[in-house]
């Protein structure tokens, strides 16, 4: 699994002129699944993602974790964080995930997050597959690219 977490102002999603998804002060996490991801990737993310100090303390530090701060989280699918792009100007998405693969993991990983916050927020989420349109005001800006199978 890739996911690329941006520290967000204010983040929504909109499909066919609808707001779904709307936060403030938050993470916005755009996430791309493949066939080789399984639980295990899953709950090393989630564990990332609620605990990385990306937000600042009253020093200016980035000292907090968007659970310390009882942020606010958006998650989008997104196969394109897999395309291979090594030959001609098409990238290819052959390894991202079918949707038969993709969306329980994707489910599962969402439920994942709304436990480890531990908060009562429903994590908010576009909708797998469709068109959709993210706005967002990155704070910062913060933009953190992460890999499960790449754990650097």
């Amino acid at each position: 699994m890739k996911v690329v977490l941006q520290r967000v102002s204010s983040a929504s999603v909109t499909i066919e002129n609808k707001i779904v998804a709307d936060i403030q002060k938050g993470v916005l996490v755009l996430i791309g699944i493949e066939d080789a991801d399984s639980q295990e990737d899953i709950d090393w993310l989630v564990g990332k993602i609620t605990k990385i100090r990306i937000f600042e303390d009253e020093n200016q530090v980035m000292n907090l974790s968007v659970k310390d701060i009882d942020g606010d989280i958006i998650v989008v699918s997104q196969f394109t964080l897999h395309a291979a792009t090594k030959k001609g100007n098409r990238p290819s998405y052959i390894k991202a995930a079918k949707p038969d693969v993709a969306i329980p993991l994707y489910e599962n990983f969402v439920q994942q997050l709304e436990l480890e916050l531990e908060l009562g927020k429903k994590i908010q989420t576009g909708v797998f597959g469709a068109d959709m349109k993210v706005n967002l005001l990155n704070d910062g800006p913060v933009t953190i690219i992460i890999d499960s199978k790449n754990r650097e």
